[in-house]
């Protein structure tokens, strides 16, 4: 049965892997997804150089909250605020879901005038264990140039995308999603 929205990967012939559904998760799912993770890679760029980190975050509807300290991501962001953010959901090889989020990155400055979103981004962070450990690891490590006081930054969503791998249902029924050899 052909699924709507799906894209069959297909192995050669003469592989006995099995072959994955690759299928698109609906708004509702990406949601989801990002509200039962706090942990995705963040991506930015300067000068046509892409960089790509560990995070900890906190999700809201059109916002992710993060906490870091003074380094290379706030020095590439400041400078170019487009960013994206992949979180995903890993089973085995055949079994993940991935969402790309785009957006815009604010750092949230310790002003009066941000002084209530920093406290609310603080407040969701801290419903997460551990949200504040990649910004500890930075700030431990003797190179650093910067000062380590913390900083809070919000991603404001512009677009979210995700996608979902299963096995092929068909392939599942008769035993080759589970390593069984094609005969």
């Amino acid at each position: 049965m052909i699924q709507p929205n799906a894209i069959y990967r297909r192995c050669p012939a003469e592989n006995s892997r099995p072959n994955v559904l690759i299928r698109e998760l609906t708004p509702a799912e990406c949601r989801e997804i990002l509200t039962r993770n706090g942990f995705g890679r963040l991506g930015c760029a300067r000068d046509n150089q892409p960089y790509v980190v560990p995070i900890y975050f906190a999700y809201e509807p059109d916002h992710l909250y993060g906490f870091t300290t003074v380094g290379q991501k706030i020095d590439w962001m400041r400078r170019n605020p487009k960013v994206c953010v992949e979180v995903d959901e890993v089973s085995n090889h055949f079994q993940w879901m991935s969402v790309i989020i785009t957006g815009r990155c604010q750092e949230l400055r310790n002003t009066a005038e941000l002084s209530a979103e920093r406290l609310h981004a603080q407040q969701g962070l801290e419903k997460r264990m551990l949200w504040w450990q990649t910004a500890f690891a930075a700030k431990q490590q003797p190179s650093r140039r910067e000062s380590g006081d913390p900083l809070f930054y919000c991603i404001h969503i512009d677009s979210m995308t995700g996608h979902r791998a299963v096995p092929d249902p068909v392939e599942s029924s008769i035993g080759l999603a589970h390593g069984a050899q094609l005969t």
